[in-house]
């Protein structure tokens, strides 16, 4: 029988912030390749960083989103029972395609540093970034998992380090 599973949002730990610090060190690196400033980063239930991610969309896909490619990584290296304990960071909130990989993939936390919205806001009508208007957490609802996300960040500098690629990328 089908049963609606509900998303739980939860406070970011001080661990959490520290991890999104590390995706933003991820994004900034990702953008001096020439690439969008998005990082992602996969942690175990201890906090133990299992792997890391940068976008690579100018590469040869614009899919090659950086949650989107770790989550395909992650799906190859772990278990679907690991990685249901394991969280997802990335510096910005999943768009469909990513929070649908992070789905698939099994991973049920998630730790996000802006909003799509925020990004929206940075990026405006970019062809090179055409956000969706579609929070991650309605995504989730759809599913049959429960997923806890914790997210945007409230954590001011945390934000202005995210933003600050973005910026200096997208103008």
């Amino acid at each position: 029988m089908y049963s609606m599973k509900h998303v739980e949002f939860q406070e970011m730990t001080q661990k959490d912030i520290e991890l999104l610090y590390e995706a933003v060190k991820v994004a900034h690196e990702s953008m001096l390749g020439g690439n969008h400033p998005f990082g992602a980063i996969l942690a175990d239930e201890d906090g133990n960083v299992l792997l890391t991610q940068g976008n690579c969309s100018s590469e040869t896909s614009p899919c090659l989103h950086a949650e989107t490619q770790l989550m395909i990584k992650a799906g190859g290296m772990f278990s679907p029972q690991k990685l249901e304990k394991c969280t997802l960071y990335s510096t910005a909130e999943p768009c469909v395609m990513c929070s649908g990989a992070m789905y698939w993939t099994n991973v049920r936390r998630l730790v996000y540093g802006i909003s799509e919205r925020q990004l929206l806001a940075l990026t405006g009508s970019n062809d090179l970034n055409p956000t969706f208007d579609l929070p991650c957490e309605e995504v989730f609802e759809k599913g049959q998992k429960d997923v806890v996300i914790c997210g945007p960040t409230k954590d001011e500098a945390l934000i202005a380090a995210i933003v600050e690629d973005h910026r200096c990328f997208w103008k």
